[in-house]
């Protein structure tokens, strides 16, 4: 048989061929005395095992063990490992998809920094009522970078901190205003560092940060963390200068 017709009864492309020639996965037939590859039918047989033994999900490398004389691998003892590797893909996806539904079953909808935990959700739909704040908007942000930096156990207890500091009314209403001192510094001068408003906003936005967070979570939230260096640069200057003694100060309350 030419490579064509080898091809053709098989059902793969004569690039397949060419592609396990190469690999070593099929041997190389005689050539005619014109240069053409003669296959036979024993080629037939070992390109249609390939076939079958690809499309259950065998890589080439687990392949050319179970095609090998001396590989010390059955073929049992392949598909065994292929077996117990579809179902931990099966559970991940299974996992995946009711993650997915608690999301979109959510009452209330997604927030616009979805998709996130379900607890992050009703953090972020709690804060994001009332009037519209730029300098909110980036704390939503930052809370789901975070969430998605954290490890786990950081994460559920970062959770559980924001979610007690964070929902009752009280304590939403005095989020909206530090937020509020925060916008108005968009315009201040950053020439000026004697500008009161940096210190009030600086001391509104560390009393709104529940303690808990410093002693019990692993989330770096000191002067050096690269999160904060990139949220400093994204403001204006007095903005950035108040989130720095905020942090400042939430940090000396821990010591």
């Amino acid at each position: 048989m030419r490579i064509g017709e080898l091809a053709v009864a098989v059902g793969v492309t004569t690039r397949t061929v060419r592609h396990y020639h190469h690999l070593g996965l099929l041997p190389e037939p005689d050539r005619l005395p014109n240069g053409y590859r003669d296959y036979t039918l024993r080629h037939a047989v070992v390109l249609a095992r390939i076939r079958r033994l690809t499309e259950l999900g065998l890589g080439l490398t687990e392949v050319r063990d179970v095609l090998a004389d001396d590989a010390g691998r059955d073929l049992a003892e392949v598909l065994e490992e292929l077996d117990a590797d579809l179902a931990r893909q099966e559970a991940a996806v299974r996992e995946r998809r009711e993650r997915l539904r608690a999301l979109l079953d959510r009452e209330g909808g997604l927030p616009a920094e979805g998709p996130v935990s379900p607890e992050l959700a009703a953090l972020l739909t709690e804060m994001a009522h009332g009037p519209k704040s730029p300098m909110a908007a980036k704390d939503r942000e930052m809370l789901a970078l975070i969430e998605t930096m954290a490890t786990p156990d950081d994460r559920e207890r970062l959770m559980t901190a924001l979610g007690s500091a964070f929902r009752t009314p009280a304590a939403v209403a005095r989020a909206h205003e530090m937020y509020a001192l925060l916008d108005a510094l968009a315009d201040a001068d950053p020439d000026d560092p004697d500008d009161p408003r940096v210190d009030e906003a600086a001391r509104a936005l560390a009393d709104c940060l529940p303690e808990s967070l410093l002693p019990e979570t692993g989330l770096a939230l000191s002067l050096d963390n690269g999160v904060l260096r990139a949220l400093y640069a994204d403001v204006a200057p007095a903005q950035a200068e108040a989130i720095r003694r905020a942090m400042r100060m939430f940090t000396e309350r821990g010591r």
